[in-house]
């Protein structure tokens, strides 16, 4: 069976290791560098990892990323390369269904704050998995988006999501809807059509977690 988890981790670990550390993401504020540093606390330090999405914790958080991004570069590259067998998120059970996603949007961050980036061509089982993934997401940023909004991935899939109003139709290949709804609207590759105002609305939502 495909481990695209896996590929999409070897292929960010290549790139940061052939631009370096000081590279543009499109993490605002963040190098890969920073991005580095961040998927190696989400990984290895469980201590501080719940920084991520509860504010109370995000300060320890914050202190622990910067102290692991202030490590020699290769070695905080090999670290995202080498995940440990013990993570809760990493593990041979978990590994393909937490990540997948996780490192394929990372991995465009880094892709596509370069110039002249172009959407690459996915093989079909990954935009499947990424499907699978980008359905929960959809649900969970848009509940309460003041529309009926319609996410659709030709050959994929679709879905309704939204609480009602005036139609919105988000389309693209699953890969995009993900970098789409996970606050990537600027670079994703979608159409979105609609009232003209809930349309905008949408492409400047603060989506994703």
């Amino acid at each position: 069976m495909p481990r695209y988890a896996r590929s999409e981790r070897e292929a960010l670990a290549d790139l940061f290791g052939t631009l370096g550390p000081d590279a543009p993401t499109l993490n605002e504020g963040w190098a890969t560098r920073d991005l580095a540093a961040h998927l190696v606390l989400r990984e290895r330090r469980p201590d501080a990892a719940g920084g991520i999405l509860l504010p109370p914790l995000r300060g320890h958080a914050e202190r622990v990323r910067r102290r692991l991004a202030a490590q020699p570069w290769s070695r905080l590259v090999g670290q995202v390369r080498r995940p440990p067998a013990w993570s809760p998120v990493s593990n041979r059970l978990t590994d393909e269904l937490v990540n997948t996603m996780e490192f394929f949007i990372h991995h465009e961050d880094v892709r596509r704050a370069r110039p002249g980036w172009m959407p690459r061509d996915l093989p079909a089982g990954l935009h499947r998995a990424l499907w699978r993934r980008v359905a929960p997401l959809a649900r969970l940023g848009l509940r309460r988006f003041p529309a009926d909004v319609f996410v659709q991935a030709p050959g994929y899939g679709e879905l309704s999501v939204g609480r009602g109003g005036e139609p919105v139709r988000v389309v693209g290949a699953p890969g995009e809807l993900a970098l789409f709804l996970s606050g990537r609207q600027r670079v994703a590759r979608v159409q979105v059509a609609g009232p003209a105002a809930a349309v905008e609305r949408l492409r400047s939502a603060d989506l994703g977690m």
